[in-house]
């Protein structure tokens, strides 16, 4: 007698014939394992994407920051700075400091704001901030119009001012070339600039930022809230800089000053990731069981239909794991198309959302070619219990129904 033999290329194009069938009830199935995969895909691409990101943004901007805390002496009632008047100076001596400046919000209670004749703040009182000319150039602002304050204004303790966009819209100053100017307690300050975005410190479009040594002279120093100073340095010499900057200050007394350095950015991108990663994973994993059940029932309802189909092969000499095998295929052919047109969404999601967010798409190679594997591993444990089922169908009950 002839041993009964199945060989691949006969599984595969009886698998094939058997999905063909019924096609629109094969692409329905498919379709939970194309979300599954594809959102596998597409959330990992994204968080590599959106982690590119805030390496690029965080080591342009938070990486290069460094800012030092006026705190005094604990215990004490002293309220005189703790910064000395050429902190900037001392400070920019330091190897790796771009920029180093003091700022702090002018001491008044009740202050008085007006600007346009007759027009005062619509919003309630800006704040009224004093900034070294360094610590300006620290914070990054861009300017609608005019420019910011320097050395030469701070020098000479001009009364000039800059507006943040908020508060020049609030008391009604939308033009320069006027010299408009900004009374603060009465006191006329000429406008040089309104402040449309900070890199650092976005308080400043809420604000009248003021000379430090002007306010300083007109309000004295800071008494509730204490003066920082805002240093940016060179990319990678965030931390060497926040070890020096307290000592180099007051050499003295270093411990009058709290100094933060960012944190590292690597670290926060892999908390932000992971995060998402849990996030979204999560939601992929039930997409895929999703899938799995689908493909499960789709199978087994075609070992249903096909019981006089298999009690036939098994008649003509198909061996149990001949019919399992046939049906396993299936399923598992099922499953890796679902991940190859899974693979190919959530590329195109993501690529699609670094274009319109003006990004550089990035995809994790070892994410991307192993998705349609996933898939394909999802189809074959749906396909396990239907299989099992249909290499249990007797050829003779089979004929019989």
């Amino acid at each position: 007698m002839l041993k009964s033999r199945f060989r691949l290329p006969d599984i595969a194009e009886e698998a094939l014939a058997g999905l063909l069938q019924r096609p629109a009830r094969s692409i329905l199935t498919m379709l939970g394992t194309t979300l599954g995969v594809g959102s596998f895909v597409a959330v990992l691409g994204l968080t590599a994407t959106a982690g590119g990101q805030i390496d690029r943004r965080f080591t342009e901007l938070a990486a290069t920051e460094v800012t030092v805390a006026d705190i005094g002496v604990t215990g004490s009632t002293d309220s005189a700075m703790s910064f000395p008047d050429d902190a900037s100076g001392l400070v920019e001596q330091i190897g790796g400091v771009v920029h180093a400046g003091r700022w702090w919000p002018v001491p008044l209670t009740e202050p008085s704001v007006s600007g346009a004749p007759g027009i005062t703040s619509r919003a309630g009182t800006p704040p009224i901030i004093a900034m070294d000319p360094s610590a300006l150039a620290a914070a990054r602002p861009t300017f609608t119009q005019g420019r910011g304050f320097d050395a030469f204004h701070a020098g000479r303790h001009e009364h000039v001012a800059l507006l943040g966009s908020v508060a020049a819209a609030n008391l009604g100053i939308t033009r320069l070339d006027g010299n408009p100017a900004v009374f603060v307690d009465g006191t006329p300050f000429t406008v040089l600039g309104i402040i449309d975005d900070a890199a650092r410190l976005p308080d400043l479009l809420f604000g009248i930022v003021l000379p430090a040594a002007t306010a300083y002279d007109l309000y004295g120093p800071p008494t509730a809230q204490r003066a920082e100073m805002l240093v940016e340095t060179r990319l990678g010499a965030a931390a060497v800089v926040a070890g020096q900057v307290a000592l180099a200050l007051r050499p003295d007394a270093p411990q009058r000053f709290q100094v933060t350095a960012a944190p590292d950015p690597k670290a926060l991108r892999s908390r932000v990731s992971g995060d998402l990663d849990v996030l979204f994973l999560t939601l992929a994993g039930i997409s895929l069981v999703i899938g799995a059940i689908g493909i499960a029932n789709t199978t087994l309802v075609a070992v249903l239909e096909r019981t006089n189909e298999i009690g036939l092969r098994r008649a003509l000499g198909a061996r149990p794991a001949h019919i399992a095998a046939q049906f396993l295929t299936e399923s598992t052919t099922l499953g890796l198309l679902g991940g190859l047109v899974g693979t190919s969404a959530g590329i195109t999601v993501v690529v699609i959302a670094a274009v319109a967010q003006d990004w550089t798409p990035l995809l994790p190679t070892w994410a991307v070619l192993p998705a349609p594997a996933v898939g394909a591993v999802v189809g074959l444990l749906a396909g396990v219990y239907p299989a099992q089922r249909a290499a249990r169908v007797e050829p003779v009950e089979a004929l019989r129904r």
